[in-house]
């Protein structure tokens, strides 16, 4: 096939977009004015909070919402070693120690027996996300908070628009954090929008988020020293459309994700995307094709280059933090989360969005087909 470079993600962009951006551009005020507030309110309503706080990343959300609730130097946090690592990063940033627990094999989510084992007197709150879209098991998440006197945040930095139990994820924990950077299908370049329901909680955000231009001139700075972690007018103006546009969006990413399932679906070893008992319906955040015991890392990383060498451009997913060499340091070592590393050993992100055609997906496939036949391990795929 004679085509150019097939991207991982590409952001839907409409002339609303471009408009609105271009609006954002001619006037007076373009930070800490009144789009990141409209967008505030807008993506509380879409997710049924009560507060919004926009930021100017997942990961700032984040470390503003630890250091909000009082975590910090001597607490643990529990996560995902199956995850983003700019999110696991704020805790560290917060000067908390992060806990990892192994995760549910099918959904890529934390597993809720796996949490409780880990739980211990210094443990302050459970981090727990919406893995690649798909709904953590959120009821019994819940239940272990409660019984146990922590706080549970939600990460929703790689979901958007999924349900579980017939509510839209960022509705689950104390508080959500979500990120707009790319391949989010609501991008704004870079943001990120913390949702909660606790007021106090929202104040204090805001209050370490930045100061206003007019509390510039105050003598006093306060017992905390906020962050200048804001959200341009710019991305404001642009996330607040994408917003407006967002069934749209997630509407047309899903006839993407049909045409993938009915060109892998022939496929030996291929099964229907998992999706959990309570969850309703998944916005997947990336297109994942998971390998077959047959494949080992190696074998999957050699895919990967071969679709490179084709100009599809693909991803391993992810790499487990507890590999990573920060977390080394704290004494994670391979083989202590074993289902994180048989499940991300075997994953390939591949190009998922709104412009990829049937064609280039039909190419993707094949291509990713052969590649693994000329390493060895047949079709299965």
């Amino acid at each position: 096939m004679d085509q150019g470079w097939i991207p991982l993600s590409d952001p839907d962009i409409s002339q609303l977009e471009l408009d609105a951006v271009r609006d954002a551009l001619t006037s007076p005020r373009l930070s800490q004015g009144p789009l990141v507030a409209e967008f505030e309110s807008a993506f509380a309503a879409y997710t049924d909070r009560r507060h919004g706080v926009a930021t100017a990343s997942g990961t700032l959300g984040l470390l503003l919402a630890l250091k909000a609730m009082g975590i910090g130097p001597g607490d643990e946090v529990i996560a995902s070693p199956y995850s983003w690592h700019q999110i696991a990063h704020a805790i560290a940033l917060a000067g908390a120690t992060p806990v990892f627990a192994d995760i549910e094999y099918w959904s890529g989510t934390l597993a809720p027996d796996k949490v409780v084992a880990k739980i211990t007197p210094h443990t302050r709150a459970i981090l727990a996300g919406n893995t690649n879209g798909h709904p953590a098991p959120w009821e019994a998440l819940r239940e272990i908070a409660t019984n146990h006197g922590l706080r549970l945040i939600e990460d929703s930095t790689e979901a958007i628009g999924s349900t579980y139990q017939g509510r839209r994820v960022g509705g689950f924990g104390d508080c959500a954090v979500f990120d707009f950077s790319q391949p989010s299908a609501l991008t704004c370049g870079e943001g990120g929008m913390v949702v909660t329901d606790d007021a106090e909680l929202a104040s204090k955000l805001r209050y370490q988020r930045t100061r206003k231009t007019d509390e510039r001139f105050s003598v006093v700075i306060g017992g905390n020293v906020p962050y200048q972690a804001g959200m341009s007018e710019l991305s404001a103006a642009l996330g607040l459309t994408q917003l407006q546009r967002i069934d749209q969006i997630l509407d047309r990413r899903k006839n993407v994700e049909q045409i993938y399932y009915d060109f892998v679906k022939s496929f030996e070893g291929i099964k229907d995307p998992y999706i959990g008992p309570d969850v309703t319906e998944v916005h997947w955040f990336l297109y994942l094709v998971h390998l077959g015991t047959r494949f080992s890392k190696s074998s999957r990383d050699a895919i990967v280059n071969d679709l490179h060498t084709e100009k599809i451009e693909s991803a391993a997913y992810c790499q487990p933090q507890h590999l990573q060499a920060f977390y080394t340091q704290l004494g994670y070592r391979k083989g202590d989360f074993k289902v994180t590393e048989k499940v991300a050993d075997r994953i390939i992100a591949l190009p998922f969005h709104a412009h990829v055609n049937e064609a280039q997906v039909g190419f993707i496939v094949q291509t990713a087909k052969d590649a693994s036949i000329n390493i060895g391990a047949g079709a299965a795929i």
